[in-house]
Parts: structure tokens; C-alpha cells; sequence
């Protein structure tokens, strides 16, 4: 495209000497030259043609002046449009002033064509570079909206409503939260219903960050749900999860899940731990414990693993806590990890609390422990109580 210049001057020879002078730029169409003769007309002329690039303005003229009107284009805020000032060699005062004020650079009269063109060429690189800076940051601003609105989607298919079943108020407490440590997160807890006396329970763990991790957590999300809500055997459910995500893996990605099927009315858990942390169990008594079955292999790695099941039991008052690594591996400023033992003694200390709580208790509790460091990983927990 070619560079637009205005020329800005009451010495109407000035025109004809710049366009005899750069005829072949303007042939070859490198150059489109605009004239002006007054500050005025330059106004209007920018106000009919947005786009000028340079501005090459005379200092002395009527009506309004180059400097008035250098102050009049600072004003457009427009950092890709160059001013470059034109007056006579013993008006230095002036040209001082006009570069304080922001002028690219300056010429001085007799012009040197030679010189000017140069100039113009040092404007030209220099309005590329800010054009495409403004072009990048134009583009990293439409990429963090819409990461925006992609975190806004990922919550939105996440659990929020607390209790999740009205009719099971009174049965079970169940409340959970995410926290992604970039716009989105790899993150995932679900809880659904089966039949009238099961839900399923997931907490799960995508391998990397990022925009990857967000769209295999949704995939992951997507096939344990579907799956899940038909069949009331985890093994079952985690075993065709597995199979699907293997055959449709990018990047050798993966994912830890802990997936548990809950029977509403005697308390007992049938679960799969697919590589994920061992949840722990807040007994009524106070007394804390792990769901110690040795984590098996994570989904997405290999088909037709043989996952095998275990069970456990709430007993009236019992809360099952589920929690992805980003709350065991949360750094403080020192780059001490916050760790199981802590997450066991923090536990120790809501015996009675709500599900909600004890949730909001365990994030404060890791919070405080970064000391304001960047969180460096998703951090989600889910809590159950049965009533």
C-alpha cells in the first residue's frame, strides 16, 4: 500500500517540487502525496482521509500555525501518524519546541530533497513496527476475550447450584469449587444423578494447561457424564471413558480421575481411582482418613486397561473430600508445597462443619499458605457430608 503524506505549506511551489521530485515513488504507487496550506485545510484534509501516514508541516503560516496544529494531531492520540516539521534553519527555537511536543523529526529550509526522502523512508519503518505492534495487540486482546468467555462456558458446565438435588437435601451436603490458575483450567468435578437412590461423583485432572487442557477437560467431562448417567458401574463407566479418550488422544494427553458411584440410602461409595489423589474421609468423630486403594492407571493412556472397583462407607455425619494436586502442590512465596500433612490437620479441625465450610476453609487454608504467590496450578475440591 502506498504511503499517504500530507504536505502542509503556504509556498505553493512546494507542491510541485514534491511531486517532481518523487514522481516515480508516486507512479509506482510507494507514495500518495495530499497538500495543504494552512493548518485548517490539514484538519480537514486528515478528517477526509483517516489513513495519512506523514505529515509534513511548515512551521510559519496562516490561519494556524504547525505548531498549533502538531498540538491539534497529539490530541488524535494516533501513534502510527508522523509529523515531520519544516522551517527555516534560525528558527531553532521552534523545531526545539516542535520535537518536545512530539514531532518525529525535522528539515530545514532550502529542503534537502535527499535528506527528506530518507526521513520519510526512517517514518515509514518506524509506522510499520507500530502498526503491527497495534495489529498483535489488537489480536491478544480478541484471544483473552475470547478466553474470557471460554472460562465463563467451562464453569458454566460445571455443578453450581448447591444442593445439587432439592429432594436430597436432607440426605446429603455437597458443595465444590474451581479455581483455574490460567483464564481456563484442566480442572474438573461432577456430580449427577443416576437413579433415585445413586449420583455419581467425579474429580478429575487433565495432564498440561491451558487452552489444550480446557478442551480435552471438556471432551473428558463430556464422555464420564454421558457415560456415567446410564450405567451404575464405575468400572464400567470409567472403562469405556478410558477407551474413548485413548482412541481420540492429541498430544499423548491424559487425565487422573477419582469416580465414585453414591448410594443415597446406606452411605456406601463404589468407586475407580483412574491415577488421581486419594480423597480423604472427615469421620463424625473428628478422626481423619485416606481412601487408600492404590491409584490405578490415568485414562487416555492405554485401551482396554482392567480397572477394578472398591467400596467404601459414609456413616451418618462423614464427609468425603476429593481434591485435585493443585491443593497438595500449592507453593508458597518460600517454595514450600502446602502438602498432605497440612491438608490433614486443616481437616482435623472442621469436624461438624457444612460441606460448604469445610470447602471454603480448605481454599482459605491454601491460600494463606502461597503468601500471595501465583498460583501455578487448578486448584478444586469437592466435599460430600452425608446427613
Amino acid at each position: 500500500m502506498a504511503l499517504k503524506i500530507l504536505s502542509v505549506d503556504d509556498e505553493l511551489d512546494l507542491e510541485l517540487l514534491l511531486s517532481q521530485y518523487f514522481r516515480r515513488k508516486i507512479r509506482k504507487g510507494e507514495y500518495e502525496f495530499f497538500f495543504a496550506h494552512n493548518g485548517i485545510e490539514a484538519l480537514q484534509t486528515l478528517l477526509n482521509h483517516p489513513d495519512i501516514d506523514i505529515i509534513l508541516s511548515d512551521i510559519n503560516m496562516p490561519e494556524m500555525d504547525g505548531l498549533t496544529l502538531l498540538k491539534k494531531i497529539k490530541d488524535r492520540n494516533n501513534p502510527a501518524l508522523k509529523v515531520i516539521m519544516v522551517s527555516a534553519y534560525g528558527e531553532m527555537g521552534n523545531i526545539r519546541e516542535a520535537m518536545n511536543n512530539g514531532a518525529f523529526d525535522f528539515a530545514t529550509k532550502p529542503i534537502d530533497l535527499d535528506d527528506l526522502e530518507r526521513t520519510i523512508e526512517k517514518a515509514r519503518e518506524e509506522i510499520a513496527f507500530i502498526k503491527n505492534t497495534q495489529k498483535e495487540h489488537g489480536q491478544l486482546v480478541d484471544i483473552k476475550a475470547d478466553l474470557s468467555l471460554a472460562a465463563e462456558v467451562q464453569q458454566a458446565i460445571l455443578p453450581r447450584r448447591f444442593p445439587p438435588f432439592a429432594d436430597l437435601a436432607g440426605v446429603i451436603d455437597i458443595f465444590a469449587t474451581m479455581h483455574p490458575a490460567k483464564d481456563v483450567g484442566g480442572d474438573f468435578y461432577d456430580i449427577f444423578r443416576i437413579d433415585d437412590d445413586h449420583i455419581g461423583i467425579a474429580m478429575a485432572d487433565v495432564s498440561g494447561k491451558g487452552v489444550p487442557a480446557a478442551l480435552f477437560m471438556t471432551m473428558s467431562h463430556t464422555l464420564l457424564r454421558f457415560t456415567g448417567q446410564r450405567c451404575l458401574d464405575p468400572v464400567t463407566t470409567v472403562s469405556e471413558t478410558n477407551d474413548m479418550l485413548a482412541r481420540e488422544s492429541f498430544d499423548s494427553m491424559f487425565v487422573t480421575v477419582f469416580y465414585g458411584v453414591y448410594n443415597t440410602s446406606d452411605g456406601t461409595m463404589t468407586f475407580v481411582n483412574g491415577g488421581h489423589n486419594p480423597p480423604y474421609i472427615l469421620h463424625a468423630d473428628g478422626s481423619v482418613t485416606t481412601v487408600a486403594e492404590s491409584p490405578e492407571l490415568c485414562l487416555g493412556v492405554m485401551e482396554d486397561y482392567p480397572y477394578v472397583s472398591h467400596t467404601i462407607r459414609l456413616e451418618k455425619g462423614d464427609v468425603f473430600v476429593a481434591f485435585t494436586d493443585g491443593v497438595t502442590e500449592a507453593c508458597s512465596a518460600g517454595n514450600t508445597l502446602y502438602g498432605d500433612e497440612k491438608l490433614e490437620n486443616i481437616l482435623k479441625t472442621l469436624q461438624g462443619r457444612s460441606a460448604e465450610e469445610i470447602t471454603q476453609a480448605i481454599d482459605a487454608d491454601v491460600a494463606r499458605h502461597a503468601e500471595g504467590a501465583e498460583q501455578s496450578d487448578d486448584i478444586t475440591l469437592l466435599s460430600l457430608r452425608r446427613l
